[in-house]
């Protein structure tokens, strides 16, 4: 074999396609999967219909006793306000020594 022919020669992928790619018009039915467990195989159905149904008007789903915000300046200050506390100058050498100065 003549080793220039062979660099020379154009490359060939191995993978070769069979045709134009094509979406299904519908989607497949939902199953589980064939190693789960039989148990959830079995409850698998129940689980469709409880993540397909509607979310009640209020918004909240089965969030019961709770107030779910959309934004975060609605919820109470005590989970947005003060996150951010300010660095001791301690803390940033700890930090960029990678904390061999503390021991």
């Amino acid at each position: 074999m003549h080793p220039t022919m062979r660099v020379a020669a154009a490359h060939r992928p191995l993978i070769r396609f069979l045709g134009k790619r094509s979406w299904p018009s519908t989607p497949d039915v939902q199953h589980a999967h064939p190693a789960a467990p039989e148990e959830l195989r079995k409850s698998f159905g129940e689980f469709l219909k409880k993540f397909q149904s509607p979310m009640d008007a209020g918004g909240n789903g089965s969030i019961t006793g709770r107030h779910a915000y959309q934004e975060y300046w609605e919820a109470p200050s005590k989970y947005w306000n003060g996150r951010l506390k300010t660095v001791s100058e301690e803390e940033i050498d700890a930090v960029l020594s990678g904390g061999a100065t503390l021991h």
